[in-house]
């Protein structure tokens, strides 16, 4: 058996029905734990667009939520969605879209649990994540340093090499340039803006990631508008599929219902993230009076990266199939799959999927790092952070210029790995989520927490150091 027949093995096994139903399950019992928090989606919109200057933290509600956005909002949303329909069959997207709306509840809870346990370095920074809720609210470091190494090496893959190879690819393809080209300059790009840590990192990303989801979702309207004749048979096809076997015909492969949900579960927390514990490791560092007004900001993000996004691609590459059947030649290959639908609209489909995977793609490999460099940090100490830094430039380059065959299995293997230990977190401390969002409820959401930060001290060796 080679390597990429054995990730793909464990990748098969890990996203059987035990981890779906352990990732839908958290999403389903954290909204009603928490009252069906998305209910409050339209005041998390309107926090995450103020600030909160008098608290303690490092940047602001809106810098955390970009970064976090940065790192969510990538190639997941337009590879990842083609490859869900390659694979899964149109029905796929309700699936994903599903986890969207209901794992809001799971990224809230996580965040909630992040924040509250998060403590306050020797030199006034914070720190918080998983890692720490595990540690400090349930005291099993053991299992922090299980989320942290998972964490630290799954930065490297899905949110480095990944994301180079596709940046690399695109300017292959549809400019002609040569990946060794661009490796050279995308690494000296992100070596720049990481040297400066997670101010730098915010600040590129408040500015690059409005842009970009701007522009791509105007230009998934604009070929939707295009597409108008074929939207509404677009949509009875997707909630069809989803909840019986798609026929082979029609413009689309044979699927069952199996298939289609767990690659839309598999391809929706790639996207979003949401139970995979990484978005919290920056809201950690967010100015925030209390730790549920930074959890609505943060369910924000799988608001926009799932439920609009992605829905706003999976619309686009169903209706583009229905229209131009041919297309689903290319199913099994989700990147072809995509290009393909997108090119069939004239003028602006090109562009808009150049743009949007180059920037995306880049933006994520910002965001990630910041999380794997916290998780280093947590494992070794402060020492850790020049020797992260190094290893991400190089992994950025190696990323643009070698074929990653294997890339897909890897990613969703290391994603359902990471996922575990902080769902453990959220379901244990549950009750801990419950009455932090009871205690914030309606006007206390802008009372300020008057308990402590502790301060962490030693933040130079780290826990196994």
């Amino acid at each position: 058996m080679t390597f990429a027949q054995l990730i793909g093995k464990l990748d098969s096994i890990l996203w059987g029905w035990p981890l779906i139903l352990l990732l839908f399950g958290t999403h389903i019992f954290m909204t009603i734990r928490t009252g069906f928090i998305q209910k409050d989606i339209f005041k998390a919109i309107k926090l995450s667009v103020s600030k909160d200057a008098d608290a303690e933290g490092d940047v602001s509600q809106f810098g955390a939520l970009t970064t976090a956005l940065s790192s969510t909002i990538g190639t997941g949303n337009i590879i990842g969605v083609g490859t869900a329909i390659a694979l899964g069959g149109p029905g796929s997207v309700l699936w994903m879209w599903l986890t969207g709306v209901f794992g809001m509840a799971t990224k809230y809870a996580e965040t909630v649990i992040a924040v509250k346990y998060r403590v306050k370095s020797e030199n006034g920074t914070m720190i918080g994540g998983a890692m720490y809720a595990l540690d400090r609210g349930l005291h099993m470091k053991w299992l922090g340093i299980v989320f942290a190494l998972l964490a630290s090496v799954c930065g490297l893959g899905i949110g480095c090499m990944v994301q180079a190879n596709a940046v690399a690819s695109n300017f292959q393809e549809n400019l002609g340039i040569s990946p060794w080209v661009v490796a050279l300059v995308l690494s000296i790009i992100v070596g720049l803006t990481i040297i400066g840590g997670i101010k730098s990192i915010t600040k590129v990303s408040e500015k690059l990631v409005p842009f970009m989801a701007l522009f791509y979702v105007l230009g998934c309207i604009v070929i939707l508008i295009i597409n108008a004749d074929a939207l509404g048979q677009a949509v009875v096809t997707i909630c069809r599929a989803a909840f019986s076997a798609q026929a082979v015909g029609g413009g689309f492969i044979g699927s069952t219902i199996t298939t289609a949900c767990r690659y839309g579960f598999a391809r929706g927390l790639f996207s979003n993230e949401s139970g995979m514990g990484s978005a919290p490791l920056v809201a950690s560092a967010a100015q925030t009076r209390n730790a549920k007004r930074q959890a609505l900001v943060s369910m924000t993000g799988t608001f926009w990266d799932t439920v609009v996004i992605c829905l706003l691609t999976g619309l686009v590459l169903v209706s583009s199939i229905i229209k131009h059947p041919s297309i689903d030649g290319l199913s099994g290959n989700g990147s072809e799959l995509t290009s393909m639908a997108f090119s069939m609209i004239p003028k602006v489909g090109l562009p808009i999927l150049i743009v949007g995977l180059i920037t995306f793609a880049f933006s994520t490999i910002l965001g990630w790092y910041y999380y794997g460099e916290r998780c280093a940090v947590y494992l070794f100490g402060e020492k850790a952070i020049f020797i992260y830094k190094v290893l991400w430039v190089i992994g950025v380059f190696t990323g643009c210029v070698i074929k990653l065959n294997t890339v897909w299995d890897l990613a969703d293997l290391l994603n359902g790995l990471m996922a575990v230990p902080n769902i453990i977190a959220v379901l244990l401390l549950s009750g801990v989520i419950a009455r932090e969002t009871k205690k914030y409820a309606g006007s206390h959401i802008d009372d300020k927490d008057e308990t402590p930060l502790p301060v962490l001290k030693n933040t130079k060796k780290g826990v196994i150091a």
